[in-house]
């Protein structure tokens, strides 16, 4: 039995336009949530965040207040995790730290990853004189001693200026990233709708912004989310010396070097700091990891 046009055309009425293919993103959110260790990663910063943020709301005290009758005291109904030598509360200043290390973290990784991007694709996309130029200059800054210069040039920046802290210290954390994406680029450079941009007379910039920063956009996320970590951990390790935030601001480093000193006779000055520190690291290299898989169709990924 045939239909006749009439049955065809209202049957095809009936069923519908198919529905449009889901967007990459919505597949690369699909792929990370199914992945168990992502949505670990991704609650457990979630709650770090709103602790740091919403916890000092609900505190009694502020990171600048000082309980002078109650030095060096184990934590109690009046102070939830003890007091320092100070007699600052550690809850306060806890939080307090972990809300400067979060926000010097996410800057120095978006700073970062944004200058791989833009070198990376220059240099790959224009090569000669620019690709010369750039190569170098990303050369000259892996062999700096990063280290060494940050701990130089961070104090001369003061309390009131942890930004230009950020910024160096992004400084030194994009030129690796940046090479891989010269290596994509020049890659890229090669393809037909890119030679087709060229033709029709598309401006190199535009074809950049438009066409070959789009398609690393998995690499820039991952690279993005990874030195989040990195940035934390640098950051960190600077303050415990004392080069890193400076007085009175606070950070997960300035509270470790402080708590180090006490930690033996009462543990609440360090344990506390030192443990949400590595949750904090675990839980980005959770994310990290997880994007990572979700960006890679060939991934193998935990059900």
């Amino acid at each position: 039995m045939t239909l006749s046009d009439e049955e065809l055309a209202e049957d095809l009425t009936r069923s519908g336009p198919e529905p449009p293919p889901p967007s990459r993103g919505r597949v690369v959110a699909r792929r990370f949530l199914a992945v168990p260790r992502g949505r670990v990663g991704l609650a457990t910063l979630g709650l770090l965040f709103l602790l740091a943020f919403a916890g000092p709301l609900v505190s009694p005290w502020s990171y600048t207040d000082r309980d002078f009758t109650a030095f060096l005291q184990p934590p109690s109904a009046a102070h939830w995790l003890g007091t320092l030598q100070t007699g600052a509360d550690v809850f306060a200043v806890t939080l307090r730290g972990m809300q400067k290390s979060l926000v010097v973290g996410l800057l120095a990784s978006l700073v970062s990853t944004a200058l791989a991007a833009l070198v990376g694709a220059f240099a790959g996309y224009f090569l000669g004189w620019t690709d010369r130029a750039l190569t170098w200059l990303t050369d000259l800054l892996l062999v700096l001693p990063a280290f060494l210069i940050l701990a130089i040039m961070s104090p001369l920046f003061g309390s009131g200026a942890w930004v230009l802290f950020v910024v160096m210290l992004a400084l030194f954390l994009w030129m690796v990233t940046s090479k891989i994406v010269r290596g994509m680029t020049i890659s890229l450079k090669q393809r037909e709708f890119i030679q087709a941009a060229r033709f029709m007379g598309v401006p190199p910039v535009t074809i950049i912004f438009r066409h070959v920063l789009p398609n690393l956009s998995s690499l820039l996320v991952v690279d993005a989310t990874l030195n989040v970590s990195a940035a934390i951990l640098t950051e960190t390790s600077l303050s415990y010396f004392g080069f890193g935030i400076q007085p009175p601001d606070v950070s997960f480093g300035t509270l470790i070097a402080d708590g180090a000193r006490t930690a033996v006779y009462a543990p609440w000055t360090f344990w506390f700091v030192a443990g949400l520190l590595v949750v904090t690291v675990l839980a980005v290299n959770l994310v990290g990891d997880a994007l990572r898989d979700a960006f890679d169709p060939a991934a193998t990924r935990a059900r």
